[in-house]
């Protein structure tokens, strides 16, 4: 289904007076904060996205379908480290205070700008699990222990076996080892059991996330002659455009689609740390919800107070 239109408020999602509704998790500043000087939470954040220029830099640089690539990333690595500085000396400039959000939408932007659509197009669909090249197994590695900071999974499970949802909706994050080996396996297990599947994905590329061409593309291959997912039918699962185009995504703008897709799903389930971490690990919805993701950033941990991939599993009935 393709985005069209004007976005819309996550139909799921209690408003913003019943919820105080915040769509990043971490404060960047409070009311008191001077609004002409970067609170120490904002310099960490804008010298966390400064300090990955030199990664998407290299990205753009190998990008063989845009001409002049090694000049067109110069040109986005001056121009974005500019934005930054920007920002440094004044929150308030290039639509600020700056949080997690602005970072990443002036990031695009800027890349677009400059003539790059998908710089991580090479990297999809293989066996690289993140932007810094980890492969799935390494990652698996890199886990750490339970308990993890979050960790309601044994809540999960047991709630599992009494509840009797009837659609879920799941705002997928990276391609390759994230949706081949997590999400379609959970869905495939979700369908099994009765229930709707809706997957949401990106409308434009960011980052390394499966863009909703590229999803409906991977379930096409991976059915069978009958339509089955390794055994299980696929005439309840169904693949949305979320109208998102970042890393990160504010609930209060999605397609219209999705919003009619999701209006009577019992279940809302946000993956990977952009979506379900760094924003809206405490959204408050009207039905149940869980968030999974992997802490990859320091500041997240910190912020947390767990350790570096360390895991979040929230799981959250429906609020009364």
């Amino acid at each position: 289904m393709e985005s069209s239109g004007e976005l819309v408020p996550f139909p799921l999602l209690m408003t913003p007076i019943e919820s105080n509704y915040r769509t990043c998790t971490i404060p960047y500043r409070f009311p008191s904060d001077n609004p002409k000087k970067p609170t120490p939470t904002e310099l960490s954040w804008i010298y966390l996205f400064m300090n990955s220029i030199p990664s998407f830099r290299k990205r753009a640089e190998s990008d063989d379908t845009v001409p002049d690539a090694p000049l067109r990333a110069e040109k986005f690595a001056q121009r974005y480290a500019e934005i930054l500085e920007d920002i440094e000396k004044d929150p308030e400039s290039h639509g600020g205070p700056p949080d997690c959000i602005l970072l990443c939408r002036l990031r695009e932007q800027v890349l677009r700008e400059v003539g790059f659509r998908d710089i991580f197009k090479k990297v999809k669909l293989a066996e690289l699990f993140s932007e810094d090249g980890m492969s799935f197994l390494a990652s698996c590695q890199n886990l750490v222990p339970r308990p993890w900071v979050i960790d309601d999974l044994d809540i999960f499970i047991k709630k599992w076996s009494k509840k009797t949802w009837k659609k879920a909706v799941i705002f997928v994050d990276n391609s390759g080892a994230d949706v081949i080996l997590g999400i379609l396996p959970f869905a495939r297990e979700l369908l099994r059991h009765g229930v709707q599947v809706v997957l949401a994905a990106n409308d434009l590329p960011s980052i390394n996330d499966v863009t909703y061409p590229e999803l409906v593309d991977i379930i096409s291959k991976l059915k069978d002659e009958h339509g089955k997912l390794i055994g299980v039918d696929t005439s309840n699962l169904l693949v949305a455009n979320s109208g998102n185009d970042l890393p990160v995504i504010d609930l209060t703008t999605v397609s219209q689609e999705l919003a009619y897709l999701a209006i009577d799903a019992d279940l809302v389930i946000l993956e990977g740390m952009g979506r379900g971490i760094e924003t809206n690990l405490y959204a408050r919805f009207k039905c149940d919800s869980l968030k999974i993701g992997m802490v990859k950033h320091p500041e997240v941990a910190q912020f947390l107070g767990g350790r570096l991939y360390d895991c979040v599993f929230k799981f959250n009935e429906a609020s009364s």
